[in-house]
């Protein structure tokens, strides 16, 4: 298996799992995977919120907006941290947009690694386009 077969592999194999486990709404998870942007990051669960992450193993990256439930099944979009407010989102919908409207530039696909490996990469293909 080459090695983006091996990240699209993983990424879907975490997408299964978030699925699988049941902490975060299903109408959420439907929406997220639906937008390209995000379906091709690394999502995570945490506390009921749903995450995306740029790599494919822990410690994941921290550089994204999330997504809680909030009441009435509503959502709160926070971060990417845990003090930086994005707001409220009465749909899925509302809070994927609010999502993918704060993307990092060059967002995606997730990197088959840790954030310290993607790092790396990132430095090296700097260097290589300074």
């Amino acid at each position: 298996m080459n090695r983006d077969a091996a990240r699209e592999a993983a990424v879907e194999a975490g997408w299964q799992a978030v699925r699988d486990d049941g902490r975060v709404r299903a109408e959420l998870l439907e929406a997220a995977y639906a937008e390209p942007c995000l379906r091709q990051l690394f999502p995570w669960t945490g506390m009921g919120e749903l995450h995306f992450s740029r790599c494919t193993e822990r410690r994941w990256t921290w550089d994204i907006p999330y997504i809680q439930p909030a009441a009435g099944g509503t959502y709160w979009v926070s971060g990417p941290l845990r003090s930086q407010t994005v707001g409220p989102a009465a749909t899925a919908q509302e809070a994927i947009a609010m999502v993918v409207q704060r993307l990092p530039a060059g967002c995606g696909p997730a990197f088959l690694g840790t954030p310290e490996e993607l790092a790396a990469h990132e430095a090296t293909t700097k260097r290589h386009t300074d």
